[in-house]
Order: structure tokens, then sequence, then C-alpha cells
């Protein structure tokens, strides 16, 4: 039942109901910039992407909630000033229950109607143990539950094509994934990958745990070599070789280096959306340029919407 935390704004549009009409869903992330110079490259990059008319935008979640304020204002903003459908991330990371309630009604303030429930790394960072708050939530199905207690959101949750870090097995992962679909989830989004067979197997995996939501890959373009090389092994994914090999050999030449990650990453969508996949979610670490040109292929092969 509901708690009243509502909008008086007018109801917003929810991923649940963009993704059931049917056509594939193109969707971009972004991170909360730390400055003011950051903040008018995210703004620009969103201008920029939102001539593609995608089905929603993301704006994630700083670690403990560092970036809690910039967060709920900037996707506020993209409710209030742009035709685009945000979604705004939350994190169990250092927050009671009494804090996860109140940025949750300060999203339903902003008139911000979905949301992507995520536990969150440990404070510590990547690979170092989980330890909950004190008062606070332990996995992320019970902040889907919270979320879907406190008022009418459209919740998303996160899944793990080769499995989450700590997860003891692919199966037990994707069982974790049921859960939280269990829990009220109505969709999910990938952590990134290469490789378009782990996340067939992960969709095949979770429909065997009864878990039917919508599953939307993370697409990464690789525009860093270094960076995503990071990236990787922050999040446990895999950074394959023979990506790696081609990279390296160019890395002192950006345009190559894009030109290649473009590649790759075009090739990727075409297999994961001829496979089945409902969509394609790009982390654009607040850049535009290489996701509008795989966007560009895609659309030129065809499969858009």
């Amino acid at each position: 039942m509901a708690l009243g935390l509502h909008s008086t704004r007018p109801a917003t549009t929810t991923i649940r109901d963009l993704l059931a009409r049917g056509d594939r869903s193109y969707s971009f992330e972004f991170f909360p910039p730390k400055n003011d110079q950051g903040e008018q490259q995210l703004w620009r990059a969103l201008r920029e992407l939102e001539t593609l008319a995608p089905t929603f935008v993301s704006v994630t979640y700083g670690a403990g909630g560092s970036t809690r304020d910039r967060t709920v204002r900037i996707t506020g903003q993209i409710a209030a000033e742009t035709t685009l459908t945000p979604v705004a991330h939350l994190t169990c990371v250092g927050h009671s229950r009494a804090e996860l309630r109140s940025v949750i009604g300060a999203y339903a303030d902003a008139g911000i109607g979905n949301v992507l429930a995520l536990r969150g790394d440990p404070e510590g960072g990547a690979g170092q143990p989980w330890t909950p708050h004190p008062e606070g939530l332990d996995h992320a199905d019970e902040l889907v539950e919270l979320l879907c207690q406190l008022g009418e959101f459209c919740v998303g949750v996160a899944a793990f094509p080769e499995g989450h870090p700590e997860a003891v097995s692919l199966d037990a992962d994707a069982e974790f994934l049921a859960r939280k679909a269990a829990a009220g989830a109505d969709f999910a989004v990938t952590q990134f990958f290469f490789n378009a067979d782990d996340y067939l197997a992960l969709v095949e995996r979770a429909s065997r745990y009864g878990c039917d939501i919508p599953i939307i890959p993370g697409i990464m373009p690789v525009t860093n070599v270094r960076q995503i090389q990071r990236f990787a092994t922050l999040s446990g994914a895999e950074f394959p070789g023979w990506l790696a090999d081609r990279l390296l050999a160019v890395e002192d030449d950006p345009a190559a280096v894009r030109a290649i990650g473009v590649e790759v990453a075009t090739d990727l969508c075409l297999k994961l959306l001829a496979g089945g996949a409902p969509g394609l979610h790009f982390y654009t670490l607040n850049r535009s340029t290489a996701t509008r040109e795989i966007y560009s292929n895609v659309a030129q092969a065809g499969v858009r919407h």
C-alpha cells in the first residue's frame, strides 16, 4: 500500500509502459558532475542525445550517496526542462531506512516516477566486504520493496551477464535477479560486458527461475583504454584479450581507439538485438559522440525500432 509519497505533478511516463509497447528501448546513462564545468558538459551531451528521442535517460548515484543532492536536482531538471524520461538511481550504501525514505520522497516531489534500485558497492570500494548500514537495508530486493511501499514507482534493478562479483555461482546470481523481480522490479539493466553470449545466457538462466521482466543490456563504448581497464577491474567484468590487444596497439591515437570502440560496440549491439534483447542502454560517461555513432550504425542496419 502506498504511504503518500506522491508528487502533485502530472503522472510521469513509466519505463514499464514504454517497454510494454514492444518497441526497442534505447537509453543513455549519465553521472552527476563534480563541478559547474562538468555540469555544462553533461547538459551539452543530454541536449545532443535528446534529438535521438531515447526511451529514457538515467542519472547515477555516487558511492554512499556522495552526489545525492546533485543527482536529485539534475534528475528533476531533466523531468521538468526536457522531453526526456528520467530514471533516478538509488543505492542502499551508507543510508538508514529513514534517509532512504527522504530521498525517495525528494524524487517523488521532483516528479520522478522511475527509479533504479541498487544495493551499491561496499563503502571501501568494489572487492571490499559488504557491511550494511545498521539501520539500513542489506539487499537490493529490500530497496525494491521499500520503493513499492512508498509510492507508485516504476522500479528497475541491476543484472550481471558475467555474474555479480559476490555471487557464489551464475545460477545463484540469476536466482537473486528473480527475487528482485518478485519483490516488484519492472525491468533490469545489465552491467557492461563485451560478449553477447554472456547476456543471452543470463536471460535464459533468469527465465528458469521465473524472472520474465525485460533485461536491457548495458553497452560501454570504449574511448579510453586505461579507463575501460580500470572500470573492468572495479566491476569484475571481463576485458577480453583480443579487444585489449587491438586497442593497446593504437593507444596513443584517440581517434583510432574510438573507431575501434564504436566498431566493436556496434557489432555487439547488432548481435544482442538479433538475439532478442528488448533494447540497448548506453553508458555515455557524459559524452555523446561515440554513443551517437553507434546509434547511427544500428539505425542504418535497420534495427532502430
